[in-house]
């Protein structure tokens, strides 16, 4: 039914507040990216009105630091643009401190603690090949 996937791959040891926070902020970067992946408001049977959500299902994996360092660097091979937070942003208080922050780092010694992307199903299922469904 959809031609992408949406994809958000968590470090597995993070506490359970972590996990949430990361998963907003990692998703809200796709839907800046893709604005189209939102659907239409819902309404409830007495008229009210409710934001849209995504329109299409979000798969919510995980893996350990390795694991989503290769799956950090796959998606800067094939040039899939993603949403990435690294464990050091969990220090800071608003988004100026974070951008600082993850501008110190690269690729080889970010510590990732999430990561959401939005592309064609199969090259999604490479690029997070080795995570797996988040309990």
């Amino acid at each position: 039914m959809f031609g992408t996937k949406i994809v958000v791959v968590l470090r597995e040891d993070l506490a359970s507040w972590q996990k949430l926070n990361v998963t907003a902020f990692l998703i809200s970067g796709i839907v800046a990216q893709a604005p189209s992946v939102i659907g239409e408001p819902y309404s409830d049977a007495l008229g009210n009105v409710y934001n849209p959500m995504a329109g299409q299902p979000i798969v919510i994996l995980s893996a350990d630091q390795e694991v989503l360092r290769t799956i950090h660097r796959r998606s800067l091979e094939r040039e899939v643009t993603s949403s990435l937070y690294i464990e050091e942003m969990f220090s800071t208080g608003h988004d100026a401190a974070n951008r600082a922050v993850f501008a110190e780092f690269g690729p080889d010694d970010a510590k990732v603690v999430g990561i959401a992307l939005r592309t064609e199903k199969k090259v999604a299922d490479k690029i997070t090949k080795g995570a797996r469904l988040h309990a």
